[in-house]
């Protein structure tokens, strides 16, 4: 698992049980959204926080910048973020991610859920936030064993057991029965229950419509972006082969 320092400037590499404490970052893709390209460039230049002056004025970079400020101040060595910490031009890599994406939020020690569309103290816009709208988004609310969101400020808004009657109203999930309390997946929520969540939302991908469910399930399915609803049906018959549950055939 790559972690990126928030001391220095850099990533660092670790595996298996010598993974230490690290938050992990929850968020909307929006523009100028930082690569591992991108940060590895900024590195070569300064190994410092918060790094290349002329760099604070991207949006992506400044999201980063935030996100690290939060989990030092709450004594964090350690930080992930999807955006940055993968290696996208690997597809090995991407799909090695992919398909541990669940557990890493599973196995993180906080989760800062970032609502960029919403205001301090601004309950409403909480529960209108498009973060309860996106796939990948499900996950990021489900596995975590500590959510705590923020407003598009950066402030602290509140963690997801402070705001569960907001959340059940915004994803009809209900925060002391779904979200992650030390319990296994398949005594959290049934197939069923999990299609009719992940129905609401959407994808920019298609293809990701069944990426993003891969670890709610704990399935593995090789990544083949450009085959459409193909993916669909492929998680589809591993989750039948997986769970003999045919109520998954109900959902297209």
């Amino acid at each position: 698992m790559r972690l990126l320092s928030t001391k220095a400037l850099e990533f660092c590499d670790f595996l298996g049980t010598s993974i230490p404490r690290y938050a992990i970052l929850s968020h909307r893709w929006e523009r100028d959204e930082m690569s591992y390209q991108d940060m590895l460039k900024e590195m070569e230049r300064n190994n410092s926080w918060p790094g290349p002056t002329d760099f604070l004025q991207k949006q992506g970079y400044r999201k980063i910048i935030e996100f690290r400020r939060l989990a030092l101040q709450d004594g964090y060595d350690y930080i992930w973020a999807d955006t940055c910490c993968i290696d996208k031009s690997s597809s090995s890599e991407l799909q090695e991610a992919i398909n541990s994406m669940y557990q890493w939020y599973w196995d993180s020690d906080v989760c800062y859920a970032y609502l960029s569309d919403v205001s301090p103290t601004d309950l409403e816009s909480f529960q209108r936030s498009q973060w309860f709208t996106r796939g990948w988004t499900l996950q990021e609310l489900l596995a975590p064993r500590a959510l705590i969101f923020v407003d598009q400020n950066w402030q602290k808004f509140g963690t997801a057991y402070d705001l569960e009657k907001l959340i059940e109203t915004a994803s009809s999930i209900k925060v002391q029965r779904h979200v992650h309390l030390g319990r296994k997946r398949s005594e959290v929520f049934q197939v069923g229950q999990c299609m009719a969540w992940a129905a609401t939302r959407s994808t920019t991908r298609i293809e990701d419509r069944a990426y993003s469910l891969l670890g709610l399930f704990d399935v593995n399915l090789p990544m083949m972006y450009g085959e459409g609803g193909r993916s669909f049906q492929r998680l589809q018959e591993e989750i039948l082969r997986v769970y003999e549950d045919a109520s998954i055939l109900a959902w297209s």
